[in-house]
C-alpha cells in the first residue's frame, strides 16, 4: 500500500520534475515556428496511437482489465528516455523535446478522457460514475505540476537548474527503472500467464505506431531527423505513468500489466531502430 500510495507517486513526480528542468518556454512556442512537424508528431502521439490501440483491441480480444491497461498506456505521453534515444538515433532532438513537453502537460486532460472511454467500453462502467476529476487531479499533481516547477526553476535560475539536472536526470532514469522493475516483479506471474494474449497486442502497437509515425512524416516530405523524432516519440511511452494510473488512481494492478510489458518491449524496438538509423546514415556516407 505504501508503495502505490506514496513511493510510486513521489518517484514519478521526481522523474517529471527532472524532465521539467530541461524544458523552456521556447519548447512550446516551437509549435508556432515549425507547425507542420510538431502537428504531425502530436497527431501520432495523441490521436493515432489511441486510435490504433483501440482498433487492435477490436481484433485481439483481451480481458477487460488488460484492454483498459492498453488504453491507459496509449494515453500516456512519451517516455523520459525518448529525447535521449532520438539524439542517439540522429533525430531532431529539439522536435522530440517539444513533443514531450506538450504531451506531458496535455496528459492532465487527455489521460482521464481516454481512460474514461476505455473503462466505459471495455469494462462496462458508466462514464458518469468514473473518477475523472480525481484522475485529472492525480495526473496533474504527479506529472504536470512537477514539470511546471522544473520549468520555473529553469527559467528563473538556469545555472542552478543545470546543476540540479546533472544529478536529477540520471537519478530519474534509475527511479524509472526501479518503478518498472518493482511492478515487473509484482506482476511477473500474471504477465507470463497472459503474455500470449498481451504480447502480440503490445508488439503490434509499438511497431505499427513507429512505422506510421515515420511514414506519415515521409508523406509530408519531412527530413530524416524529423521523421526519426516523430517515430520514437510515438513508440516510447511513459510506462511509469501508466503504472501509476492503473495502481494508484484506479486501484487495479491487472491494468498495469500492459504498461510493464510495453516498457520491456519498447527498449528492444528502440535499440533496433537506432541500429537501423545509424546503419542507414553510415551507408549514405559511404555512398
Amino acid at each position: 500500500m505504501i508503495i502505490t500510495k506514496l513511493l510510486l507517486p513521489a518517484g514519478l513526480a521526481f522523474i517529471m520534475f527532472a524532465m521539467g528542468l530541461t524544458l523552456k518556454v521556447g519548447d512550446f512556442t516551437r509549435l508556432l515556428k515549425r507547425p507542420l512537424p510538431v502537428a504531425l508528431g502530436l497527431a501520432v502521439q495523441m490521436l493515432l496511437l489511441p486510435v490504433l490501440a483501440w482498433l487492435l483491441l477490436m481484433v485481439f480480444k483481451l480481458p477487460p482489465a488488460h484492454a483498459v491497461g492498453i488504453m491507459i498506456l496509449a494515453a500516456c505521453p512519451g517516455g523520459i528516455t525518448s529525447n535521449m534515444i532520438t539524439h542517439i538515433a540522429r533525430g531532431d532532438t529539439a522536435l522530440s523535446i517539444t513533443l514531450t513537453a506538450i504531451t506531458s502537460l496535455a496528459g492532465m486532460l487527455t489521460i482521464p478522457f481516454i481512460v474514461a472511454l476505455a473503462l466505459a467500453h471495455f469494462a462496462g462502467e458508466q462514464v458518469a460514475g468514473l473518477p475523472a476529476p480525481r484522475m485529472a487531479l492525480g495526473v496533474f499533481l504527479v506529472s504536470t505540476l512537477p514539470v511546471i516547477v522544473g520549468m520555473a526553476i529553469h527559467h528563473l535560475a538556469p545555472r542552478a537548474a543545470a546543476r540540479i539536472e546533472r544529478i536529477a536526470r540520471p537519478l530519474s532514469l534509475i527511479i524509472f527503472a526501479l518503478i518498472v522493475l518493482a511492478a515487473f516483479a509484482s506482476q511477473w506471474r500474471v504477465m507470463m500467464a497472459n503474455m500470449h494474449i498481451i504480447g502480440p497486442v503490445v508488439i503490434a502497437l509499438n511497431v505499427l505506431i513507429m512505422v506510421l509515425g515515420w511514414n506519415l512524416g515521409a508523406a509530408f516530405g519531412l527530413p530524416q531527423d524529423q521523421k526519426t523524432a516523430i517515430a520514437i516519440e510515438g513508440g516510447l511511452q511513459n510506462g511509469a505513468l501508466g503504472i501509476f494510473v492503473a495502481t494508484t488512481l484506479l486501484n487495479n494492478p491487472q491494468m498495469m500489466t500492459p504498461s510493464i510489458t510495453y516498457a520491456l518491449i519498447m527498449n528492444f524496438t528502440a535499440f533496433a531502430f537506432i541500429a537501423w538509423r545509424l546503419y542507414a546514415a553510415r551507408a549514405r556516407q559511404v555512398a
